[in-house]
């Protein structure tokens, strides 16, 4: 996909790092505090995701950046200027809601350049800056259509093009693929991360859905009951967790209590050992309880002789289902390089600032 013309791209970069920064933010309803004083930065052009449970606060902060909740407390800047009091119209962010929120009496060019035409841009730039739009959606062809003649996916695209159409510093995107089906959330996942390359925006991206977040992100903040958790690049969130709360949330992980230690171990890192002493792996014996054939992979479930559980993933190269479920009460040696067996705190962030 061809870049954005200059008439279109995102404003230069200012002489800070970080394009929004959140300094102490916080922000209660009566009793209940939804975030409960959290820092972030988020540089330029990132795509950066913030992922978590429901309650977890990650949408109050999105709403907080854009000026739809005011913080209790903290600072929120955007490019180094403090716009914790500014008004959602003062600010330089367009959001993108998971009901697209189109007017179904407009046509999809009338949808994309309802902001413009409000802002009184002049009808020849309008129609240029439109179609450049529409073409970085891939939706060239589709402005005399209705909303209501478009699949999801396309409508998505239609809310997304109305979005960059204004040329904002940040884009805020709220769980914007949660209502279409798995198939098409997939494919969207993969153009959203080569649309945001091209249109050069800062994306800050709230998702519930951890395999989301790992496939388009820069970086990711894992929220937990109203604080971050965790703030780093999907590998390093994934490899690296940074308490139970992280390995369990982000992904599937086993959880094992050795030595007076707590080890973390993704399925995907453990094999089964075939004779031998396991060439330098951790090893232990066990016998598989369970078997989930699930087409490209078997998920075995091990129960260990010294006690506890690990989920072990395999890919069925050669494997047939039937292979597969035959395995049910095998015994079995299972092992795992000792790197791969991350030492994880169980205490969250609130358990650590209490």
């Amino acid at each position: 996909m061809e870049q954005m013309s200059d008439s279109i791209a995102a404003p230069a970069s200012v002489p800070t790092d970080a394009d929004v920064r959140l300094i102490g933010v916080r922000k209660a309803y009566g009793d209940v505090v939804a975030v409960a004083g959290i820092d972030l930065e988020i540089s330029r052009g990132e795509f950066f995701t913030m992922l978590g449970p429901s309650g977890s606060g990650k949408t109050t902060t999105l709403r907080m950046i854009a000026g739809f909740e005011l913080p209790d407390a903290g600072r929120i800047e955007l490019g180094g200027r403090d716009i914790g009091d500014a008004p959602p119209y003062d600010r330089e962010v367009n959001t993108v809601f998971q009901d697209y929120a189109l007017f179904p009496h407009m046509s999809v060019a009338e949808n994309v350049e309802y902001g413009l035409r409000v802002k009184k841009v002049d009808r020849g730039q309008r129609a240029r800056r439109r179609e450049e739009a529409l073409e970085m959606v891939r939706l060239t062809g589709y402005g005399d259509r209705k909303p209501g003649e478009l699949s999801g996916g396309q409508r998505q695209r239609v809310a997304l093009a109305r979005s960059i159409v204004n040329r904002p510093r940040v884009l805020l995107l709220d769980e914007p693929l949660g209502a279409l089906d798995l198939k098409l959330r997939e494919q969207m996942q993969v153009e959203l991360k080569q649309i945001q390359g091209d249109v050069r925006i800062t994306f800050i991206y709230v998702t519930h859905d951890q395999d989301e977040a790992l496939t388009m992100s820069d970086r990711i903040a894992v929220f937990n009951d109203g604080l971050v958790e965790q703030v780093g690049t999907p590998a390093e969130v994934y490899e690296d967790p940074a308490n139970r709360f992280v390995s369990g949330f982000v992904g599937v992980s086993n959880v094992l209590a050795r030595d007076g230690r707590e080890v973390t171990i993704r399925p995907e890192k453990i094999a089964f050992v075939e004779g031998g002493d396991g060439g330098g792996l951790v090893t232990e014996p066990g016998q598989i309880r369970d078997v989930a054939y699930a087409g490209m992979v078997t998920r075995y479930l091990v129960t260990l002789d010294a006690g506890g559980e690990l989920q072990v993933v395999r890919q069925n190269l050669e494997t047939s289902s039937a292979e597969a479920l035959e395995q049910v009460g095998r015994k079995v040696v299972v092992g795992w390089r000792p790197e791969h067996a991350v030492e994880v705190s169980s205490a969250t962030q609130r358990e650590e600032n209490t």
